[in-house]
């Protein structure tokens, strides 16, 4: 970056924190909140409070305070940063994408810390989880919403526990699948367009999930583990009331006699079923990557009876025979590529996960109460959506000088809207894998095909 792309990088700074001057009252933490965002954004090899004050050139307490103890509204801060999304980047085929992520922390006083599995350090360890929804359109993804998991046992059944923490008695445990719904709905009430939620198998297998986010409005694609069972065919069900051939009356419903138990979503067809059609997903550095898929109709096991009719996506990758399964509830006009489009997006949390935590310090919070951590989530989401933006100028900068004549700027974005069109799925691992279509697939030669039955 040379000089005068770092000034407009800086004035560019500069004007986003004035974004969030309704929301930050006073002038003292508004320079605050600029310090803050100006240290998650610069060089510093730690990013946590005492460095950057000190880079700033301030005592560090007082950066401290500005996180725990000056009034200005964080909640505020996080809506204007949703409002900004739907102003700036509106899409009516946005894709949410929930996942969580971990931060492995020492001692016991981080609010939420205890022994649980953490990612960032692949075993069972000392963590913090969070989770969040990331906001996928076009080429451009960030981080919207964010908020703690508090742990049951070792802490939402500990209220003093809590209160030494300063957690509010209203901030109580409540599972992953359910805060996930939480965050999409805030994103929803707020006018984020979000025609497509996307998760892993863990949220996947929550049928409180699913069935939330179909009635919250928008369509899912969710990857579901191998071990869920349904039914490809919709079986008789006796409902709750009805009275038995032995004088019993059902308190639930249950199959008729005669039909056939729930299977594994694993153990549907040995032999036979759909057929395979092949689809390229991304290009890589050691070539496409090819998944054959197949789908059918599904009801989900819904304790004992047939749950909410889905589409059953079975999808093997072709060269390392990985098998992923995802159930969605769109219905059959929706092209089973747009769907892949949707479910392959999940990479794009992945990277912000690991923008936030590699290029804004996002793990490095040294906090021991609930304000200052929330205060940290939401002015992380800040930081990464300003380099979101700040990437997306520059690579249509770039475009506008490289692109191929007749070909436009787009290059090699993908989404919805695009497959509903015949495009090919493309979720590649991060921007630097995309690419610009062939001029063969460009004139539209087929780029999914039959194959024979398994």
């Amino acid at each position: 970056m040379d000089i005068n792309e770092l000034r407009r990088f800086r004035a560019a700074l500069e004007r986003f924190a004035q974004e969030f001057d309704g929301c930050v009252k006073t002038v003292p933490s508004r320079r605050h909140l600029l310090r803050y965002l100006n240290g998650q954004l610069g060089p510093l090899g730690r990013k946590s409070v005492e460095p950057i004050a000190l880079d700033a050139g301030i005592p560090p307490r007082t950066l401290q305070e500005f996180l725990s103890q000056h009034r200005w509204d964080e909640e505020a801060v996080a809506r204007r940063l949703r409002a900004l999304a739907v102003r700036d980047h509106p899409d009516p085929n946005g894709i949410g994408v929930i996942d969580e992520t971990s931060f492995a922390k020492k001692g016991d006083k981080t609010p939420g810390v205890q022994r649980q599995y953490c990612g960032s350090t692949g075993k069972i360890d000392n963590g913090v989880v969070t989770v969040h929804l990331g906001y996928v359109t076009g080429d451009f993804h960030a981080l919207l919403d964010g908020d703690l998991f508090l742990p049951e046992e070792t802490w939402s059944n500990n209220r003093s526990r809590c209160r030494a923490a300063k957690i509010p008695d209203s901030v109580v445990y409540r599972p992953k699948w359910q805060i996930a719904l939480e965050l999409t709905r805030r994103c929803l009430q707020e006018g984020v367009q979000l025609r497509w939620i996307t998760a892993d198998e863990f949220y996947g297998r929550a049928k409180e999930f699913r069935d939330g986010v179909s009635d919250l409005g928008p369509k899912y694609v969710v990857e579901i583990p191998s071990n869920l069972s349904g039914w490809i065919r919709k079986p008789e069900v006796e409902p709750p009331g009805t009275v038995t051939a032995s004088g019993h009356q059902l308190a639930k419903a249950r199959l008729a006699d005669g039909e056939r138990p729930a299977r594994l979503v694993s153990k549907l067809w040995k032999r036979g079923g759909p057929s395979w059609i092949v689809h390229r997903i991304k290009d890589t550095q050691e070539g496409p990557e090819v998944w054959k898929v197949r789908e059918t109709r599904f009801w989900p096991n819904d304790d004992g009876a047939p749950g909410r009719e889905g589409r059953l996506i079975i999808a093997r990758e072709v060269l390392a025979g990985e098998t992923k399964y995802f159930l969605s509830d769109a219905g059959p006009e929706v092209p089973l590529t747009t769907l892949l489009c949707v479910a392959f997006s999940r990479w794009h949390i992945e990277r912000l996960f690991e923008d936030a935590k590699g290029e804004v310090g996002f793990d490095h919070f040294e906090v021991r109460n609930y304000v200052s951590l929330m205060r940290h989530l939401v002015l992380t989401n800040l930081s990464v959506y300003f380099l979101a933006e700040q990437t997306d100028r520059l690579r249509k900068k770039k475009a506008v000088v490289d692109c191929v004549p007749g070909q436009g700027s787009r290059r090699g974005s993908t989404g919805p809207s695009d497959l509903g069109q015949g495009a090919h799925a493309s979720a590649g691992e991060g921007r630097r894998e995309d690419h610009v279509l062939s001029s063969a697939e460009q004139a539209g030669r087929p780029l999914a095909r039959q194959t024979q039955a398994a």
